[in-house]
């Protein structure tokens, strides 16, 4: 199985040497890797300490389009999105999501929430259900209906590293997801879901996207683990949109809507 884009990778711009590459340094290894399209994703502005800076947003736009000019393969702008509240809530303003080719979204521990009760009983709540390694039927439900009403108040097109961190109900995720034509992220690095569950999306007719996760240049379309889970799992070629094809993003969806 040879993907064709990686649509989750990270560069300098998410701060703090959490991400080591230049944006022309990841679209230089996607191209000589043989991919069509990659996207740059770097971590929300609410990320405390790696977040891209919203004064750095033209600085990335402009470094895309300098690294399109220097090899032939097309390159998105997105931002990996924080999911911060139980309410569904994420870390976008209305200028900053009408401008995005492609928009991603997790959960990420050290995010800044909406407010200092979310913080407690979200944010650190989910980090707690980590360390001690369980997540109450009641924290689970709040965090799936998390997921549920992002994707139903934004125009998400992939969920990042689903089930990790931030357990959910996977299968009231997947049937939004796919209501939503939300796409299900195979992480190259890390899987929440258990087979069983990501055969229950698949069951379902989630789409799945296979990414990296590139927090360097070298990592870009390195997707070992999501594709493994798919071969091993033998899930249908068809089901996988940056295989053979390129997926359709909502990018004029979120035009219109802002």
């Amino acid at each position: 199985m040879a993907l064709i884009a990686d649509y989750h990778t990270h560069t300098k711009y998410s701060r703090k040497n959490h991400g080591k590459g230049t944006i022309e340094e990841n679209v230089r290894v996607a191209y000589e890797k043989g991919l069509r399209q990659i996207a740059i994703t770097d971590h929300g502005f609410n990320q405390k300490l790696y977040g891209l800076k919203r004064s750095d947003v033209e600085k990335v736009k402009e470094d895309i389009e300098n690294a399109k000019e220097m090899y032939p393969i097309d390159v998105l702008f997105g931002v990996e999105a924080n999911l911060i509240s139980s309410h569904g809530d994420i870390d976008l303003v209305e200028d900053d999501y009408k401008n995005l080719d492609i928009l991603l979204c997790g959960f990420h521990r050290l995010v800044r929430s909406t407010s200092k009760g979310e913080q407690l009983r979200f944010v650190l709540k989910n980090i707690m259900c980590e360390i001690f390694h369980h997540t109450s039927k009641k924290q689970r439900e709040k965090n799936t209906n998390a997921y549920i009403n992002a994707m139903r108040k934004y125009d998400i097109d992939i969920i990042t590293h689903l089930n990790h961190v931030c357990k959910v109900d996977v299968e009231k995720v997947a049937r939004v997801a796919k209501e939503t034509n939300t796409l299900i992220e195979l992480n190259g690095k890390r899987l929440g879901m258990s087979d069983k569950q990501i055969l229950k999306c698949l069951e379902i007719g989630c789409k799945f996207v296979i990414n990296s996760d590139a927090h360097s240049p070298k990592r870009v379309g390195a997707c070992h683990k999501g594709l493994k889970a798919a071969l091993r799992l033998r899930i249908p070629d068809s089901a996988i949109v940056n295989y053979n094809d390129l997926p359709t993003l909502k990018k004029d969806k979120r035009k219109k809507r802002s």
